[in-house]
């Protein structure tokens, strides 16, 4: 099964970008985990709640990977829990490291900053996206996988991810 892990920074078009990915492709998208986790959270979330989110994140990725067909589009995978540990925190957890190191998708979809911010309460950084963005490309690069940067409309958003998703299936 291909897999396709969309990354960036929060308010790129992530979800959007899963659910019509997976609607086009007749198949699943995984949602975000932590938005389910952190929305059942009363209290603000700490450093040790990355490592539960990742386990739910990886729960929800193995449930929806029965139901799919030869592909599973993934809003969110472990790379943005690394980077958004690192950036936070200043480090991540071990587990989540090997996690994601086991875990990798087949192909990314790094999704671009060039699109209003749109608030959301589960949402913390609007000013530091260029700073974010440049931190899943180098991470990316780094993990030496598959990538593709997506950016501008909506319509131009999704060409570009068809395009990139045909080229590997």
């Amino acid at each position: 099964m291909i897999t396709v892990g969309i990354v960036g920074p929060e308010s790129t078009g992530k979800t959007t970008l899963a659910k019509g990915l997976a609607e086009h492709f007749n198949t699943l998208w995984v949602p975000e985990y932590a938005r389910e986790f952190l929305s059942d959270l009363d209290r603000p979330y700490e450093k040790k709640d990355l490592v539960a989110i990742a386990k739910g994140q990886l729960e929800s990725e193995r449930h929806y990977r029965k139901k799919a067909k030869d592909i599973l589009f993934l809003d969110t995978d472990l790379f943005v829990i690394k980077i958004w540990s690192e950036f936070k925190y200043g480090e991540c957890d071990p587990w989540i490291l090997q996690q994601l190191g086991m875990n990798k998708a087949s192909v990314y979809l790094l999704t671009h900053f060039d699109m209003p911010y749109e608030p959301d309460p589960l949402r913390e950084n609007p000013s530091q996206r260029p700073e974010l963005f440049d931190l899943y490309e180098k991470a990316l690069k780094e993990a030496g996988v598959l990538y593709a940067v997506i950016q501008g409309n909506k319509h131009k958003r999704m060409d570009t991810a068809i395009q990139k998703i045909n080229s590997i299936i």
